[in-house]
């Protein structure tokens, strides 16, 4: 076929009229040629994008796996310090040369996957296929759900959601998960177990999230976490009473007073030093290695420990914090400040404050058996649920016998610091200052054995009993019998029986329920 000629017209000014006569062939090839180089240049770029995307997934996945910050207070071109995620793209690229010519200053454009809204969408789309492999492993089987929130490090709360459940090989496991249940096809009606911290809206008994769940789900048992019910309920059984509230109050005061800068903290600790060698010398104490090293633990509002912690550091360091506060006001810079420590000093040498003093170390001596228990990792539920009845035993005991022994040692202890001891037959008087006005039906004694003593102690009791329903012990109790410890020591027939009888009885049909004493 002959190829036809394309006449084409061109103004020169050498030329004006030249005529230049091309083969179509020619523009075909012409044109094959610009797309080839478009093609190339299109594939490299892609390339580069696709490997600038891959330092950035990598990077994201290890600082996400190490649990470390993205982002820098200055991610400027100057800063020295640009964040982690940044920073570990630009270490990579040290040892990589591909990586350093397509990353940061050296992409062209604006494609370079390094910011933040990049890092987020990178974060979601690989919890997404976490939670979606979950789910896949999960599939149709029963499961637990735990909840527990905290502070992230920009005060913002923060939820963690749990899934507990057994796997095809027999085995618990447990991963963190999303609050939205629904979305990933995990059906409400398979929670056999609910887990939640002490707040309202979630372990609220007519609109808190383990009540909705048990609307739709009668099955889903909410089990509080065990140590942390026992401080929640100690420490709002404390705060019930007046008295002792003002207590704790009263102790977080004195102790950020003493230890609240470095050099009252100095003078403390050399007050103490002191102390221990006149104590050694005179052979009230003995010596050794670790031995003798007193210090204040801070007292945190819902941690029972560390109060009992607290109470023991003031009761070993009384005369040396008495010294340190009285320095303090004599050196106060202000009137304000000067009056603030001699307040304090007034309420820790008073009688009421070192008789709740010593009330509080033992209940919480007592308690603080149960707490070290229900802390340890390695967890016996059945000698868990035994010693919270035991610890109930014994604040009765005390309760009922406790108070003269208690007021004994109170009493030998202001005698040995030197402190006034209230006359238990006067009157007692309510209100301060001008508002003081005494009470003709209430004495001292009656104030302090009746309005402290018994009151915080039934508290406390009413509070473990509250907590630790009989349910929820008997639940727990039940389950142990499917503890696989030591050779399944704690099996046993009759507990698995009641256990399916009287808590899942839906999740087996009569005639399983008939097999399952024989299978088992």
């Amino acid at each position: 076929m002959n190829c036809p000629l394309i006449r084409h017209e061109s103004k020169d000014p050498n030329s004006p009229h030249k005529i230049t006569v091309k083969c179509c062939e020619d523009l075909k090839n012409y044109s094959r040629h610009i797309d080839e180089l478009i093609e190339k240049q299109t594939s490299k770029e892609l390339k580069n994008n696709r490997l600038r995307l891959k330092t950035s997934i990598e990077c994201a996945r290890w600082l996400a796996f190490q649990a470390c910050a993205f982002r820098g207070h200055d991610e400027s071109l100057d800063s020295k310090n640009r964040g982690n995620f940044i920073e570990l793209i630009k270490f990579t690229s040290t040892f990589n040369d591909k990586v350093a010519s397509v990353v940061l200053e050296n992409t062209l454009g604006n494609a370079k996957y390094t910011s933040p809204t990049i890092q987020k969408e990178i974060l979601h789309i690989l919890a997404s296929n976490v939670r979606n492999a979950i789910c896949e492993e999960i599939g149709d089987a029963k499961f637990c759900i735990l909840v527990d929130e905290a502070w992230d490090e920009s005060k913002k709360e923060q939820m963690a959601i749990i899934l507990r459940f057994v796997d095809k090989e027999g085995f618990i496991k447990e991963f963190f998960f999303h609050v939205v249940l629904s979305h990933y096809n995990l059906h409400i009606e398979n929670i056999r177990g609910q887990g939640y911290d002490g707040a309202s809206n979630m372990r609220g008994k007519w609109n808190g999230l383990q009540a909705l769940f048990l609307k739709d789900c009668p099955y889903a048992y909410y089990v509080h976490c065990i140590a942390h019910r026992l401080q929640l309920a100690l420490v709002t059984a404390s705060r019930e009473v007046k008295d002792v509230h003002q207590f704790f109050d009263h102790l977080v005061n004195i102790i950020n007073i003493v230890v609240g800068s470095s050099k009252h903290n100095d003078e403390l600790q050399h007050a103490q030093a002191e102390q221990v060698e006149n104590m050694i010398a005179s052979n009230e104490i003995e010596t050794g290695r670790g031995a003798n090293q007193w210090y204040f633990a801070t007292s945190w509002r819902t941690r029972w420990g560390s109060h009992f912690q607290s109470i023991c550091s003031l009761i070993k360091m009384f005369d040396v914090t008495c010294k340190v506060i009285n320095t303090i006001s004599e050196e106060g810079a202000n009137y304000k400040q000067h009056g603030n420590v001699e307040g304090a000093y007034q309420v820790l040498t008073s009688f009421e404050f070192i008789l709740i003093l010593h009330l509080m170390k033992e209940i919480m001596r007592i308690t603080n058996v149960l707490f070290q228990a229900l802390q340890q990792h390695s967890q016996d539920l059945l000698n868990a649920m035994h010693l919270v009845s035991t610890t109930k035993s014994i604040i009765q005991k005390l309760r009922d016998d406790g108070w003269e022994p208690l007021l004994d040692s109170v009493i030998s202890f202001c005698e040995q610091h030197e402190i006034d001891i209230s006359d238990m037959n006067t009157r007692y008087t309510k209100g301060q200052g001008r508002y003081r006005r005494q009470d003709e039906d209430l004495t001292m004694e009656h104030h302090f054995r009746i309005g402290i003593f018994t009151v915080a102690i039934d508290f406390q009791l009413q509070e473990l009993k509250s907590r630790f329903c009989e349910l929820t012990t008997e639940l727990v109790i039940l389950s142990s019998a499917l503890n696989p410890k030591n050779a399944f020591r704690l099996f046993k027939i009759v507990d698995i029986c009641n256990l399916v009888k009287k808590y899942y009885p839906q999740d087996f049909t009569v005639h399983e329920q008939e097999l399952l004493k024989s299978q088992l």
